[in-house]
């Protein structure tokens, strides 16, 4: 795990563009406290910093090839090394180190940018071809490993993260209007965009070229979840043996590996199948909060422990080190993200790394893959009946009108189902509301109530100017699909993973564990597992099942069925608690703060947000989005 960055020029580097170099490399000490290194070209300067997980001595980037003419940095771990170094050495090649991102220079020599298809992990690389007088970007398929660019006359920057762009002086600070309404609508900014104008992110599962002679930039895709052949067989079996297969690949490492432990599904998968394949003893580690309020999974999460022999340490966060720690959270964050959970995960990172556990597991990407968020299997639903309705018009109408059971067998409910007409009158108003909307767009965000309510509520909340501003920019377009679409099930699986999953999810994970110098594996996300569950959904239908039937079928026999049958708790701290101290110390700062000094919100509009956050939970949102982004800026301009 390492942090990267470069600069390349058509017209050469000058003395100051290198400085600014060393400076971004300066600011990803936590990434790689471990070691440094630097290639320079005429063109290009590159640096990189290590933290050392294979090959602890011999693994030192940049890396080279034998005649010097290729030049690689890299961040993450390819997991599929061991065997990838076999196939090589039988084809000739030599190996100078241990170190598994050297797989990618004598792939490269074998395949040129087709050497991303033998890998298996998570990376973001630059690889320098002297010969070619050619840089080559790539980031691994589920986007793991960050890699921001920006885009100059003649010249391209790249880092592994945004602080290193704008705090090395790099690149200015300059909101982008589009990328501001995506945070409020959002919670977070969906990939590839960023809140600063003229930055984006590679997108995962993307190759990007700089060719010198003539000066050109290239960008492709390498690899699209939704291509994954059609499989046919047992799910159970098929997931099974996927899951343990990668569980095999994430415990590589020469130094200890843990698990991010909630006592649930996800996790709990991950930890019984890693601890039966690791060779030392798997530590586990949980967060909880004073009084073991509803959301404190401490008590299951050491019942799986014991269960499975892991030594068990917990961290028990009160709302007074949230407060404290929140502008520090916010800048560990990197991108602004409105998470406020975002406190736990950093808390279990350092806590592992306290106990000197710089690699830890955990279980993100089991809802979005399996179908863990009712939300998003009503989406599926509705964006269903919006394709029969775009494919045979009125004729789809019956679909909309099927009579529905009570939601509860209460006087209350019945009351409502009568209401209702039996479930008819909202079936009719879901397929106006489809006629309606735009026929490209699919069904997804909006089917919340907060998304959609927001999403009017900050067009009065916005100056004039900052509207007239966002010229054309939508908060639907993440989701906004040409026609005809791709099965509804399997383009719902990939809009999760591509907005809430990468952005909110993976973003937060690989930030907040880097703040500690731990490098975070997330199995569960593995490419090849990802193209299991996209096959079998070209040929089965899980959408109707119970949420995670896939995955509790393949874990059948092997997790206990206490841990099987939990019912579902998200990752969620004491919101109210703490959302009620974070306002009670910093509400100030949003009154004529940055973001009426920029002209994004009015003044009398920011006062309002900074009232009382409780009133309501769709102002107390709003409210807390506001105050996260105002604090991110004001840390980062």
């Amino acid at each position: 795990m390492c942090g990267i960055t470069g600069w390349i020029s058509r017209e050469g580097l000058s003395e100051l563009e290198r400085e600014k170099v060393t400076r971004m490399n300066s600011l990803l000490e936590h990434r790689g406290p471990d070691g440094a290194g630097e290639f320079q070209h005429s063109n290009l300067s590159m640096a990189m910093r290590r933290l050392s997980i294979i090959d602890l001595q011999g693994g030192g980037q940049p890396l080279y090839n034998e005649d010097h003419t290729l030049a690689l940095i890299l961040n993450g771990e390819i997991y599929n090394f061991i065997e990838l170094r076999g196939q090589l050495q039988a084809r000739g090649h030599v190996f100078r180190t241990r170190c598994d991102a050297e797989m990618v220079l004598h792939l490269y020599e074998e395949y040129g940018d087709d050497c991303v298809h033998s890998l298996r992990g998570m990376f973001a690389f630059a690889l320098w071809d002297g010969k070619r007088r050619r840089l080559l970007l790539a980031r691994d398929r589920m986007g793991e490993k960050p890699l921001y660019l920006w885009e100059g006359k003649d010249r391209l920057i790249f880092a592994s993260e945004l602080k290193a762009l704008l705090q090395s002086g790099a690149v200015p600070f300059e909101l982008d209007p589009a990328g501001v309404s995506l945070f409020f609508n959002y919670q977070y900014v969906p990939e590839p965009a960023t809140p600063i104008r003229g930055v984006r992110k590679l997108p995962p599962a993307h190759l990007l070229t700089v060719d010198l002679d003539p000066w050109q930039i290239t960008e492709r895709r390498y690899w699209n979840m939704e291509d994954a052949p059609p499989l046919k067989g047992s799910p159970g079996e098929l997931l099974r043996a996927e899951l343990e297969t990668v569980s095999e690949l994430v415990i590589r490492s020469d130094v200890p590996v843990g698990i991010a432990l909630s006592g649930g599904l996800d996790s709990g998968s991950i930890a019984v199948l890693a601890a039966r394949k690791y060779p030392g003893i798997m530590h586990a580690f949980s967060v909880g909060y004073p009084g073991y309020p509803g959301e404190d999974e401490r008590v299951e999460a050491k019942a799986l422990a014991e269960y499975l022999g892991m030594p068990f340490h917990e961290v028990e966060v009160e709302t007074g080190q949230v407060v404290d720690f929140f502008p520090e959270l916010i800048f560990w964050h990197d991108d602004p993200i409105a998470d406020i959970s975002g406190y736990g995960y950093y808390a279990v990172m350092r806590l592992a790394r306290e106990h000197g556990v710089p690699v830890m597991l955990q279980g993100q990407g089991g809802d979005e893959l399996f179908w863990g968020y009712e939300w998003v299997r009503q989406a599926a639903r509705e964006s269903h009946q919006k394709s029969a309705l775009r494919k045979r018009g009125w004729a789809a109408l019956p679909e909309y009108l099927l009579p529905a059971l009570p939601g509860k067998w209460t006087r209350n409910g019945l009351r409502k189902w009568v209401e209702s007409v039996g479930g008819l009158r909202p079936g009719w108003e879901r397929f106006q509301r489809h006629r309606a909307s735009p026929p490209d767009r699919l069904r997804f965000y909006d089917v919340c109530y907060d998304f959609a309510a927001q999403y009017g509520f900050y067009e009065g909340l916005y100056t004039p100017l900052f509207r007239e501003r966002l010229e054309e920019a939508s908060a639907y377009e993440p989701f906004t699909r040409p026609w005809p679409w791709p099965p509804v099930d399997i383009v719902t699986t990939h809009l999760i993973c591509d907005t809430y999953l990468l952005e909110n999810g993976i973003t937060q994970g690989d930030r907040l564990s880097m703040a500690s110098s731990v490098e975070l594996r997330l199995p569960l996300v593995d490419y090849r597992l990802v193209e299991t569950v996209i096959g079998l959904r070209k040929t089965h239908s899980d959408r109707m099942l119970q949420p995670k039937a896939w995955l509790k079928a393949a874990m059948k026999g092997i997790l206990p069925d206490w841990v099987m049958n939990r019912p579902k708790r998200g990752f969620s701290p004491p919101v109210r608690l703490w959302t009620a101290g974070l306002f009670e110390a910093y509400r100030r700062n949003l009154k004529d703060g940055y973001l009426v000094q920029a002209g994004i919100l009015k003044p009398e509009a920011e006062r309002f947000l900074a009232g009382d956050p409780s009133q309501s939970d769709l102002i107390a949102m709003l409210s807390f989005r506001a105050l996260v982004f105002e604090m991110w800026c004001r840390r980062f301009s």
